[in-house]
């Protein structure tokens, strides 16, 4: 073998070993950004910086475990290199209410424009809504908010007592929620867990939820929303609306909710529809619901009016094609309460498998009014001469099409 292979050889072996350094030396700098923060003063400067870095080279941006980012009003965007995410393992805090940080924006950590993103980790965001919730100036943001995103995951992290909603997405199309947790105090106000509005094709699963409101907020312009293995309460259960407030159009379509769980909640599944809309809300599922000192498991409520006062409209958003199947345990008001329009009834309305039981002295026997549909096997609380036989023409049929 000739010297000059062995010399070669060595040069090779050298290049490589220098290229690969440099490989991984670009990808650990990359990975932390030039995220810098003391939790102290305002880091959101900080943040927009290695947000913008990472973004570019498509490289994921950290908050490393023991790391606190103090993060005032912020809307981060894409789109980013192929490869971007956000990982956060330590936290980001918001400042407290009345603080010169807040402007007056609707959404506090706000991500826009990102596609095929994933935001994840073992730590995650604290809201500090407890320092507003009960004062009634200022605005309450909610806490983080995707708007106009594609094929987007958030998983595992932790979101706690938000000012308002915890996690809202709105015009997004494709999203998957798995294994995250979102606590606040039962008694917080306005504060739903997940809030999804003209988003569609959502998975949501394996997920706990403890709020002041809804646990998952369905509002119009959402289609193709399956959610299963949801822990809530406590809460307001998982709630369709209220759509058609102030006579608008809602278009609610093809929603699943199974194999879930709600303690101490106001609802179980519920659907709610303000008079004189229109729309309308179609293929709904509630499957396999185990009640634990729900108030009211089963609530469909075509008069929702959230503060009174409401005048009645003999307009109404349609409600058809709706199953509830599957619900054991107990409620402490009333087991269901149907309530529909008698201008436009409820149709299609499917029922089966109910097995819940009153739990307290104060419990009062369903609600059921102009509800077309079919009753299965075991129902309790009995609901006899509830559901009327036949079909109902749809009001707002094409409206939604």
């Amino acid at each position: 073998m000739s010297p000059n292979y062995n010399k070669n050889k060595i040069i090779l072996v050298t290049i490589f070993i220098t290229s690969l350094g440099l490989f991984f030396s670009q990808s650990c700098v990359s990975a932390t950004g030039s995220l810098t923060c003391n939790g102290k003063t305002d880091d959101t400067a900080s943040l927009q910086k290695a947000w913008a870095a990472a973004c570019a080279a498509g490289s994921p941006l950290v908050v490393p475990v023991g790391m606190t980012c103090l993060v005032g009003e912020i809307t981060l965007e894409g789109p980013c290199g192929k490869g971007f995410a956000l990982q956060v393992n330590g936290v980001i805090t918001a400042p407290p209410h009345g603080s010169s940080l807040w402007t007056g924006s609707l959404q506090w950590f706000n991500i826009k424009g990102v596609e095929g993103f994933t935001l994840s980790g073992t730590g995650g965001f604290d809201g500090n809504g407890a320092t507003g919730w009960y004062t009634a100036s200022g605005t309450k943001p909610t806490a983080v908010r995707f708007y106009g995103s594609t094929d987007v995951t958030v998983t595992g992290i932790q979101i706690k007592n938000s000012p308002q909603a915890h996690l809202k997405f709105n015009g997004c199309t494709g999203v998957t929620v798995s294994n995250i947790k979102i606590t606040s105090p039962g008694d917080s106000p306005n504060t739903d867990g997940i809030h999804l509005q003209n988003t569609k094709t959502v998975t949501i699963t394996g997920t706990t939820i403890a709020c002041g409101d809804d646990c998952v907020s369905i509002q119009t312009g959402c289609s193709g929303v399956d959610i299963s293995k949801l822990t809530c309460g406590p809460g307001h259960g998982v709630s369709i609306g209220g759509l058609g407030k102030g006579g608008t159009q809602a278009c609610v379509s093809n929603i699943k909710v199974s194999d879930s769980t709600f303690t101490d909640t106001l609802t179980g599944g519920r659907i709610k529809t303000w008079q004189g809309g229109s729309g309308s809300v179609s293929g709904v599922s509630f499957t396999n619901i185990k009640c634990v000192g729900v108030e009211t498991p089963i609530m469909i409520d075509q008069f929702y009016c959230d503060g009174g006062g409401c005048k009645n409209q003999t307009a109404a958003v349609d409600v058809t094609d709706v199953t509830f199947q599957g619900f054991t345990g107990t409620y402490t008001k009333q087991g269901m309460e149907l309530a529909c329009s008698g201008t436009v009834p409820c149709a299609e309305v499917k029922l089966s498998a109910i097995s819940l039981t009153a739990s307290g002295k104060t419990a009062v026997p369903p609600l059921c009014a102009d509800v077309y549909g079919t009753a299965a096997g075991t129902i309790s609380p009995a609901i006899s001469g509830c559901l009327k036989a036949g079909t109902v023409a749809k009001k707002n049929a094409n409206s939604c099409t």
